[in-house]
């Protein structure tokens, strides 16, 4: 079968398929599952998998791997979809799939996310022999607390992978048009905590204490420099404190400061540099106010960096499939996305699907309590999925 014959047969299935795929993600929104707690969405995907004759294993403690080998030799591309909800209440009452669990809700797009690499797999599966290589498919948890891409990971998902690529649904772009530009995408998100501990006592003897306020209210102010002081200013970096616990009563000296933020980069470097700083700078100020001080940092996501040769591979793709009108580029966004986790083993590229629309209320932001999409957009989706790794597996060098 010729390799046009071989795209065309894959568009038309997913249209064929494309009243089936919106059901099943409607189904997903109506009954959305948390993180690691997956177990019903990880059945129907299964469910669906074993119909088709397509091999899979579950991962635990929730998540599917399946894999399609083609009628031919080749390279190996895996596909990912991320599956689980927020804990975000559903504010569209008027949706006839609205979730059914009060305080649970798809609202960043996930339950689209696994329903089009689920139409993908059926349509990659019904022209297996013209294949040449194999399709992994990963059916992933725990992306929304930055957990399950490495717990996948260490369950063997990408050994004897050459090639990752996964899509994300984005509100915020025009439906039906794909963004897959080289270079950053989306931001490593990290998490720190800092622990000031003075000596407490009465607000009328001051002296006789150590303040953890005035030490906390210092270190908010120094932080604010790291970014325009320390870092490169053709590099981008946020630092953001978002929450502090001080102090018990208004007449008390405060003893603790408890602090919490967020670092938000695209560069390793960069990275390094804001988390030594931040440190340094917590150390500094205790041991000059005679107090002490618990630093914590936590690296949750890595930077998704789009390879340049996969990115424009998945441009191509697009362009063939959808037209020069069916691209756009979309800046990259601080936003964190564990799929840079993959990425980090090996060569990938990460797309967004807009599926913003006016007409159909479509362009609430992600995790906001009235987030849906316009379904129109996920036959975009699931056919950018299957005709990518189709044209990856059928290069002759990448």
């Amino acid at each position: 079968m010729a390799q046009n014959m071989i795209e065309a047969t894959i568009k038309d299935f997913i249209r064929e398929n494309e009243e089936l795929m919106v059901a099943f993600r409607r189904d997903l929104h109506q009954f959305p599952e948390l993180s690691f707690e997956e177990v019903e969405t990880t059945k129907k995907v299964a469910e669906k998998l074993e119909a088709w004759g397509i091999p899979y294993r579950l991962t635990e403690p929730t998540g599917v791997i399946a894999e399609l080998k083609g009628g031919k030799p080749g390279k190996t591309v895996a596909l990912r979809a991320d599956m689980d909800a927020l804990s975000v209440q559903e504010l569209s009452d008027d949706l006839a799939y609205r979730s059914s669990f009060e305080g649970k809700m798809h609202a960043c797009g996930h339950d689209s996310h696994t329903a089009m690499l689920l139409t993908a797999a059926k349509a990659l599966n019904s022209v297996k022999e013209e294949i040449p290589g194999t399709v992994r498919f990963l059916f992933q948890p725990a992306e929304e607390i930055a957990q399950g891409a490495k717990k996948m990971i260490e369950q063997g998902a990408i050994e004897g992978i050459d090639n990752v690529f996964g899509i994300h649904i984005w509100s915020q772009g025009p439906a039906g048009k794909v963004s897959c530009t080289p270079g950053p995408s989306f931001a490593a998100a990290d998490i720190f905590k800092v622990h000031f501990k003075g000596k407490g006592g009465h607000a009328a003897t001051p002296h006789l204490t150590v303040d953890a306020a005035v030490i906390a209210g210092q270190y908010i102010a120094d932080v604010q420099s790291i970014v325009s002081r320390k870092i490169d200013p053709l590099k981008s970096a946020v630092v953001t404190i978002g929450k502090a616990e001080i102090g018990q009563r208004f007449n008390v000296i405060a003893e603790d400061a408890v602090m919490e933020g967020t670092v938000r980069t695209f560069d390793n470097d960069v990275r390094q540099t804001v988390e030594d700083t931040l440190r340094s700078y917590a150390e500094a100020l205790a041991e000059a106010n005679g107090a002490t001080v618990d630093f914590e940092y936590t690296r949750m996501t890595e930077p998704v960096n789009n390879e340049e040769k996969t990115a424009k591979l998945v441009q191509k793709v697009a362009v063939d499939s959808f037209g020069e009108d069916g691209i756009y580029n979309e800046p990259p966004t601080m936003g964190g996305e564990d799929f840079g986790y993959f990425m980090a083993k090996c060569t990938g590229a990460f797309a967004l699907v807009g599926s913003g629309n006016p007409e159909k209320d479509s362009e609430w932001p992600h995790h906001h309590g009235r987030f849906n999409i316009d379904e129109d957009a996920m036959i975009v989706g699931a056919e950018l999925y299957a005709q990518y790794a189709l044209a990856y597996l059928k290069q002759d060098e990448f």
